[in-house]
């Protein structure tokens, strides 16, 4: 027999219906219950405040706030390198850049523009993941104002901070990788004014194919040091 889903199979406003609790002389006139919440409200005039009075007190957010991204100025120069990754990782598609090349610059390549739209930007820190350079980084910055979408576009000139002002989320960053990574994947600073053809020490990633061809027969004719059985 089909069953009439219109037509409740209980009701609760009907006394037959035995799991319906019953309210008592004082929860019916909720007199009880108001003054619990004025006494609740009357304690917590008495607690200590932890609300600031913005915008005359401002917070100060520690080293692994993240705020918004700018990019790093280092001895008056951007470090990035115009690689393109941090656009790449975006997800929001927030950054866009164009990369530029100069024969005289120990770098080799810059970016002629960078610009990141705040509107779109989620600050979810993929961008200061995936630089190689440590170009680009959260900031302390939340307190951001628009007057028009077109005020939310900041070139290169806006997102430039020198270095000394965010020594704090640098150092975080160097601790924060370093633990995670390892030592191989420290930040070095002397990779911003030699090319980024030769960026480690240890590894050298300038070969060509011919000379990494040639460095692999040498590799592959040298006799083992110890010999392993199956």
């Amino acid at each position: 027999m089909q069953q009439n889903l219109d037509k409740p199979a209980a009701n609760s406003l009907s006394e037959d219906f035995t799991r319906e609790r019953k309210l008592s002389f004082l929860e019916r006139i909720y007199l009880p219950e108001i003054f619990k919440g004025l006494w609740y409200s009357f304690k917590q005039m008495f607690a200590p405040q932890f609300t600031l009075n913005y915008p005359e007190e401002k917070w100060d957010p520690p080293a692994i706030f993240r705020g918004r991204p700018v990019l790093v100025e280092d001895d008056g120069r951007e470090r990035c390198v115009a690689c393109g990754l941090c656009a790449r990782a975006c997800p929001p598609l927030a950054i866009s850049m164009q990369a530029n090349e100069d024969s005289e610059d120990p770098k080799e390549r810059y970016p002629d523009f960078f610009e990141i739209n705040m509107l779109r930007c989620i600050y979810c820190g993929y961008c200061e993941e995936v630089c190689p350079e440590e170009a680009i980084v959260m900031s302390k910055d939340y307190d951001i104002v628009f007057e028009s979408r077109e005020d939310a576009v900041y070139d290169k000139d806006r997102l430039l901070v020198p270095k000394e002002d965010l020594k704090e989320r640098l150092d975080y960053l160097k601790e924060y990788r370093n633990r995670q990574f390892g030592q191989f994947w420290d930040f070095q600073e002397e990779n911003n004014i030699h090319s980024v053809r030769d960026r480690d020490r240890e590894w050298n990633t300038g070969l060509s194919l011919v000379d990494m061809l040639e460095q692999q027969k040498r590799n592959d004719a040298t006799k083992a040091s110890s010999n392993w059985s199956v």
